[in-house]
């Protein structure tokens, strides 16, 4: 339906899931707006981002998005120059972040080795959960303890790494392994539905009360780096994130530093 933005989005390296999302708002738009593309206003835009807030009461993040998926479309795609067009700002929600203790709870009562490997890989490295999906058997670099990730976010390519446990364990697996992939599926990689499955099961069995999911781990990995006093940029860098700021929320979620502060009374 919208060949010519689905080849601009694939020549700018845009990734599956940001494909499918900007595909998934033009798609909808435009039977919300019952016009061909080229016919679409500045006003018909306005209207459907107030629709969505207003009516399908989307979070300003979804609202966000489909604004950028609509923007790209009809002015990088189709030229039209739509500007002025404001939505909500996003609040900076704090992460949720699991002790040491729940970290090892869940992976624990993973329901397979296979899920427990898996567990143990988002937590170990940090990576996003389309990357460990997409983890193939060589780009590890096991005697090293560390691995590639190939075509992450933006396009790059970044070093990540593995404890000495998880190699270990990595290196009996692969024993008998005969997958491209690190961890396979039935037809090939993994969906991310399924390593969120996994996840979200292993945290039921725990009895953890937190909503928890792979970037869970993700986010954990960054705070429990933090709190052992590794730099901020290194964890920037090994969670692939384009910006600093991006990675500063996690020294608002850390409390280890902030407990180790002497309160200025004590000091007179």
């Amino acid at each position: 339906m919208f060949p010519l933005l689905e080849n601009e989005l694939k020549l700018r390296g845009y990734s599956p899931e940001t494909m499918k999302a900007y595909l998934k708002y033009n798609k909808h738009f435009v039977l919300f707006a019952k016009k061909n593309p080229k016919e679409v206003g500045l006003n018909d835009v306005k209207s459907y981002l107030a629709y969505l807030m207003s009516d399908r009461q989307l979070s300003p993040r979804s609202v966000n998005l489909a604004r950028s998926a609509l923007l790209f479309y009809y002015n990088e795609v189709l030229g039209k120059g739509f500007t002025n067009i404001k939505t909500p700002k996003i609040s900076r929600q704090l992460p949720v972040v699991l002790s040491k203790e729940e970290v090892k709870e869940i992976i624990k009562n993973a329901g397979s080795r296979k899920s427990k490997l898996m567990l143990k890989m988002l937590y170990a490295s940090g990576i996003r959960v389309s990357e460990l999906v997409n983890m193939k058997v060589n780009q590890l670099e096991l005697d090293k303890k560390t691995a590639w990730v190939r075509g992450g976010k933006g396009a790059k390519d970044r070093l990540v790494i593995l404890s000495e446990k998880l190699v270990k364990d990595l290196q009996k697996y692969l024993e008998k392994h005969d997958s491209e992939y690190l961890f396979p599926g039935r037809r090939g990689a993994l969906t991310t539905r399924n390593v969120q499955q996994i996840v979200s099961a292993s945290a039921a069995r725990s009895s953890i009360n937190k909503h928890v999911t792979p970037h869970t781990l993700r986010h954990s990995f960054a705070t429990h780096l933090l709190e052992n006093g590794t730099d901020i940029r290194l964890i920037q860098e090994l969670l692939g994130h384009a910006d600093l700021s991006t990675t500063q929320i996690y020294t608002h979620v850390s409390d280890a530093a902030k407990r180790q502060v002497k309160s200025p009374l004590d000091m007179i």
